[in-house]
C-alpha cells in the first residue's frame, strides 16, 4: 500500500505544475494591471457620466477571468517564461478598453469579444507551438500562407476597399484583416530562411575554407518574398504595413548577417521608394503634405491629424480627466487615434506610461532573443519584437507629427480585432521562446 500511495502520488507530482517564481511575480503584476484599469473605468464613467459605471461587476468578473485563464496557461505551458510579458500586455490592452468603452461603447463591447478570441488564440499558440522547431521546418508553408494572406483581399466578392486602402476580407458579417497574420507568417519565414543561409548572406567560409559570394540563387527567394509582398501592398494601396514589413526584413537580415551593408542598401530603396510613392499615389501623398503642414488643409484632410494636436495639447501635463475631454472631435478616434484620445484625457503621464509600456515589451522580447541558445528561435524572438516595437512608433510617431502617418494601429490598444488576435499569437510564440530559454538556464 505504500508503495502505491507512493507512486500515485508520484504521478500527481508530474501532473501538477511547478509555481515557479517567475509565475509567482507574474501574478503579482496582473493583479496590479486589472487594479489599474479598473479605476480607469471607474474614473471614466463618473468623469463621463458622473456615476459609477452599472456593469462594473460583470467587467470585474471577465477581467479576471481572462487574467486567470492566461496564468493558468502559463503556469502549464509556460512556466518559465518572463513574467513580465503578459502583465504589460494586459495593461495595454486594459487601458485600450477604457477608452474605447469611453468613446464608443458598442466598439467596446466588439474589443471585449475580440480581446476573448485573442486569449483564446495565444492558448492555442501555446498548445500548437511546443517547440520553435516547429516553424523552423515549415518555413516554406509560412511563405507561401503570408503570400496567400496578403492576395486575400484582392480576391473579388470577399475583398473590401476601406478609406482607400483594399486591406480587409468579408464572410458574411466577419471582417478582418489578412495582412496581420501574413506579417507573422512572413516574419517566421524570413528568420528561418537567413538562419539557413547565414554563411553565404554574410559572405562566410565554407566547410572547404572558400568564401561565399552573394548570388540570385541565395537571394532569389528572399527577393521574390520581399518583393511579391511590396507589388501586393502596392495594389492594395496601404504604405504602413509595406513599409513595417520593408523595415523588418532589412532589420532582420542586418542582425542575421552583422552587414551594415544591408541596412545602408535599405534606406537608400526606402528613400527611392518613398519618392516614387509619393508621386504614384495620392493617398502617400497627402499624408505628406499633411506631415509638412496640416493647417494648410485644414478644412479637409489636414482636419484629423490638427484635431489630435489640440487634444494632446489640452491634455497638458496630467490630462483633462478621464470621461471629461472631447476626443470624439478626432475622426476614427478609437482606432487610428486612440493615443491622441489618451493624451487629452491622461495628459503627457498618461502617453508616457504607455510609451514605458511598449518599450519595457520591446525589451523583454529583446532579453528572450539574446537569452536563446537557438538561432532561430533567437532571430524571430528579435523579429516578433521589431513588428510590436515599429507598429507601436509608427502610429505614435505619426500623432506627434514626428513622421507622417502610416495607418497602422497601435498594438493590444486601439480597436480592431485583427490586430489584437495577431498581437495575441505573437506574444504567445515570444514567450515560448522565453520559456524555453529560461528551462534551458535552470537545467544549467
Amino acid at each position: 500500500m505504500t508503495l502505491l500511495a507512493a507512486g500515485q502520488e508520484a504521478g500527481r507530482s508530474r501532473r501538477l505544475p511547478q509555481y515557479t517564481r517567475e509565475r509567482r511575480a507574474e501574478a503579482g503584476m496582473l493583479i496590479l494591471a486589472a487594479a489599474i484599469t479598473i479605476f480607469a473605468y471607474v474614473l471614466a464613467s463618473i468623469g463621463k457620466y458622473s456615476a459609477m459605471p452599472a456593469n462594473l461587476v460583470p467587467i470585474l468578473v471577465a477581467m479576471i477571468a481572462l487574467m486567470g485563464v492566461v496564468h493558468v496557461a502559463n503556469l502549464y505551458l509556460a512556466p518559465h517564461a518572463d513574467p513580465i510579458i503578459m502583465p504589460l500586455v494586459a495593461l495595454l490592452n486594459g487601458l485600450g478598453y477604457v477608452m474605447i468603452t469611453r468613446l464608443d461603447p458598442p466598439q467596446a463591447l466588439l474589443q471585449g469579444i475580440w480581446t476573448a478570441v485573442g486569449v483564446a488564440a495565444y492558448i492555442f499558440t501555446l498548445l500548437v507551438v511546443r517547440r520553435t522547431e516547429i516553424l523552423d521546418k515549415y518555413r516554406y508553408l509560412f511563405a507561401l500562407l503570408g503570400l496567400g494572406l496578403l492576395v486575400l483581399p484582392l480576391a473579388p466578392g470577399i475583398g473590401e476597399n476601406i478609406n482607400g486602402a483594399r486591406l480587409w476580407v468579408h464572410f458574411g458579417p466577419l471582417s478582418f484583416q489578412p495582412v496581420e497574420l501574413a506579417k507573422l507568417a512572413l516574419a517566421v519565414f524570413f528568420a528561418s530562411y537567413f538562419i539557413e543561409k547565414q554563411d553565404m548572406l554574410s559572405g562566410g567560409m565554407g566547410a572547404s575554407g572558400r568564401k561565399f559570394s552573394l548570388n540570385l540563387r541565395v537571394l532569389g527567394p528572399i527577393l521574390a518574398a520581399w518583393l511579391g509582398s511590396l507589388m501586393i501592398m502596392t495594389m492594395e494601396r496601404d504604405v504602413g504595413f509595406s513599409l513595417m514589413l520593408f523595415l523588418v526584413f532589412i532589420i532582420t537580415l542586418w542582425v542575421a548577417t552583422s552587414r551594415i551593408s544591408y541596412l545602408v542598401a535599405g534606406s537608400a530603396l526606402f528613400g527611392v521608394g518613398a519618392v516614387v510613392a509619393s508621386k504614384l499615389f495620392g493617398q502617400v501623398n497627402e499624408r505628406m503634405v499633411t506631415w509638412l503642414d496640416p493647417w494648410k488643409y485644414a478644412e479637409t484632410i489636414g482636419y484629423q491629424i490638427i484635431q489630435a494636436q489640440y487634444a494632446l495639447g489640452a491634455g497638458g501635463l496630467s490630462g483633462t480627466g478621464l470621461g471629461r475631454g472631447h476626443p470624439t472631435l478626432i475622426p476614427v478616434v478609437s482606432s487610428d487615434f486612440i493615443f491622441a484620445a489618451i493624451g487629452e484625457e491622461m495628459g503627457l503621464l498618461g502617453t508616457t506610461a504607455v510609451v514605458i509600456a511598449f518599450l519595457l515589451l520591446v525589451g523583454a522580447g529583446i532579453r528572450a532573443a539574446q537569452r536563446s541558445s537557438s538561432p532561430f528561435a533567437s532571430l524571430l524572438a528579435a523579429s516578433f519584437t521589431l513588428i510590436i516595437g515599429l507598429q507601436s512608433f509608427f502610429i505614435m510617431a505619426g500623432i506627434v507629427r514626428l513622421l507622417p502617418l502610416t495607418g497602422v494601429t497601435l498594438p493590444f490598444v486601439a480597436y480592431g480585432g485583427s490586430s489584437l488576435v495577431s498581437n495575441y499569437i505573437l506574444v504567445a510564440v515570444l514567450m515560448r521562446i522565453s520559456n524555453e530559454s529560461g528551462h534551458e538556464e535552470l537545467r544549467v
